[in-house]
């Protein structure tokens, strides 16, 4: 599961680039350093998975509507599309522990 969450993060950084955001903004609305958005970009952070078409599409449509200010907050739709491609129907530890302690988890690069 953990290398799950770096590669979702990753896409989504991506895909809001190629939206037209610059790193600073992307970094902004993820809370996470610039550095870490730029390591994404790269390639030198996060983890490469093949994602089904279904699942990248979730993240398409997140990042789209991060960049349109639809989203402000995006840990829900993270852990539902990590709950998609595991394929099961729990959530795991990650989307299950309290707010404050999520929003570090999430985060941890």
């Amino acid at each position: 599961m953990w290398d799950l969450l770096p590669a979702i993060r990753a896409v989504i950084a991506v895909e809001m680039v190629k939206q037209g955001l610059s790193q600073k903004m992307v970094a902004n609305l993820l809370n996470m350093a610039p550095s870490a958005v730029s390591q994404y970009l790269s390639g030198k952070r996060g983890y490469r998975i093949s994602f089904t078409p279904e699942v990248s599409e979730a993240i398409a449509q997140l990042s789209s509507d991060l960049v349109k200010g639809k989203v402000t907050d995006p840990r829900e739709r993270i852990c539902g599309i990590c709950l998609l491609m595991r394929g099961g129907d729990a959530l795991c530890s990650a989307c299950t522990v309290p707010d404050e302690e999520k929003n570090h988890e999430i985060n941890a690069p």
